[in-house]
């Protein structure tokens, strides 16, 4: 945990209370050690959604469905959300949690099966645009991802990164973590500096959760 963990639980006991069908969900992807947005992240999201009222919105990475479905329940009525997602294992509950009638807002959501990176190029291909991308997909494709990203935010939108602090690891020398974390390691610094750095974007990263990147496209 990057911040205290009772300032943690403290800011959290604050916290909205989720729709019983997002609770049971949440409770359900802890119960099986799926990952899922934390619960601070969580209040960040709803935030940024309500500041900006994004209407078309791009998720990298659905797992199970639930932050797709967080966003939907959070977002304006008209908004549309196409969230991409390639392992089959989440893709089965992500393909059953996303035509649950209990969620009253899953009409928003097209989920997209394949690889991200290829699904990205044709969404470009497409002439896309999106005022709001989540990206909480594999961490070591962060770089990978960013061009493709760039030419899908429009101007004005803003690009939320999940999990860049990779629990506080990412300020560790890459000599003192262990080799099979190195690879993410780099590349994840990389990433922050690239954004923190990118003339098109203004950039905060914030120790929310497991850190959270949030870029606005100027």
């Amino acid at each position: 945990m990057i911040v205290n963990e009772r300032i943690t639980d403290y800011i959290n006991s604050l916290a909205k209370e989720l729709t019983p069908e997002l609770r049971a969900l949440e409770r359900e992807a802890l119960r099986n050690h799926v990952p899922i947005i934390k619960k601070e992240t969580q209040g960040l999201l709803r935030f940024l959604l309500c500041m900006q009222q994004p209407k078309r919105i791009l998720e990298v990475g659905t797992a199970i469905g639930f932050s797709a479905l967080f966003m939907s329940e959070y977002s304006q009525k008209d908004c549309r959300i196409t969230t991409i997602e390639k392992v089959e294992m989440r893709l089965v509950e992500a393909r059953k949690n996303l035509s649950d009638p209990r969620f009253a807002s899953r009409d928003k959501i097209r989920l997209c099966e394949g690889e991200a990176l290829e699904i990205l190029k044709e969404l470009v291909q497409e002439q896309r645009q999106f005022d709001f991308i989540f990206l909480d997909a594999a961490k070591a494709q962060y770089m990978a991802f960013l061009p493709e990203l760039m030419k899908l935010l429009e101007v004005g939108g803003i690009l939320v990164t999940d999990n860049v602090l990779q629990d506080g690891m990412v300020t560790n020398s890459r000599y003192s973590v262990i080799r099979r974390d190195r690879t993410i390691h780099t590349r994840m610094r990389e990433y922050l500096y690239t954004i923190t750095h990118h003339e098109k974007l203004e950039t905060v990263i914030l120790p929310v959760g497991d850190g959270v990147a949030i870029s606005k496209r100027q």
